[in-house]
């Protein structure tokens, strides 16, 4: 993990819901474009989740745990980490897993669970970013990828794409660009993980032969003309 060359990195995906952010991922599996990293396993805690359907059509085994049917967080963590382990998965990839993770979870896998997040955190963490982007009027937003820690959508920020909030844009089209930034981010920066090219160290994220981008991105444009 710490900046050495990984030969596989087996991969569970946790899921909740509709698995477009899965799909993304899935797509770059099939092209051998996750560095080495293989999705061995789909897991949703909702029965019905349309990302099932779309880790069955690539041949991806899926499970099926039902948080509704556990006593408490602890024992439905305790059943995901048997469900991974039986799997060899040795990186977590949280896509769109609308679940707290208990400290156990966490330290079953330390600095190798992974989120991803349609805010530019530490900016509207927890539920429903984009609607709380446009209620504040922010004019620029995005999507955040970062490790888990136990805080809700607290842990270090690993790569971010930034999307201007259009004058007048509501929620649902600033939704639809966020998201289609999140699926060319989140399938690179898994690669990242997976050839060893980004690491947790502690607290802070570590890269290796990452290039600096450069320019800005404003919005309005700087020519904004509201005549």
């Amino acid at each position: 993990m710490k900046g050495e060359d990984l030969t596989e990195t087996p991969i569970g995906v946790l899921v909740s819901g509709s698995g477009t952010n899965l799909q993304a991922l899935l797509d770059a599996d099939r092209q051998h474009l996750l560095g080495g990293g293989t999705i061995k396993v789909v897991v949703s805690n909702r029965p019905k989740a349309q990302a099932i359907e779309r880790a069955g059509r690539a041949n991806v085994p899926a499970v099926v745990i039902n948080h509704k049917k556990f006593p408490d967080r602890e024992s439905f963590d305790r059943e995901m980490i048997r469900v991974l382990e039986e799997h060899g998965v040795s990186l977590v990839v949280l896509a769109g897993f609308m679940r707290l993770l208990t400290p156990m979870f966490l330290s079953r896998f330390p600095g190798r669970i992974v989120n991803i997040h349609p805010a530019l955190l530490p900016s509207f963490p927890g539920v429903d970013g984009q609607g709380q982007a446009v209620s504040h009027g922010v004019r620029i937003s995005g999507c955040t990828v970062h490790f888990v820690n136990a805080g809700v959508d607290a842990g270090p920020v690993i790569a971010q794409a930034a999307v201007p909030h259009l004058p007048d844009e509501g929620r649902e089209p600033l939704q639809q660009r966020i998201l289609a930034q999140e699926h060319r981010l989140f399938p690179e920066v898994i690669r990242w993980i997976c050839e060893g090219r980004v690491w947790l160290d502690g607290d802070r994220v570590r890269y290796r032969n990452l290039q600096a981008a450069e320019g800005a991105l404003v919005s309005p444009p700087l020519d904004f003309d509201s005549r």
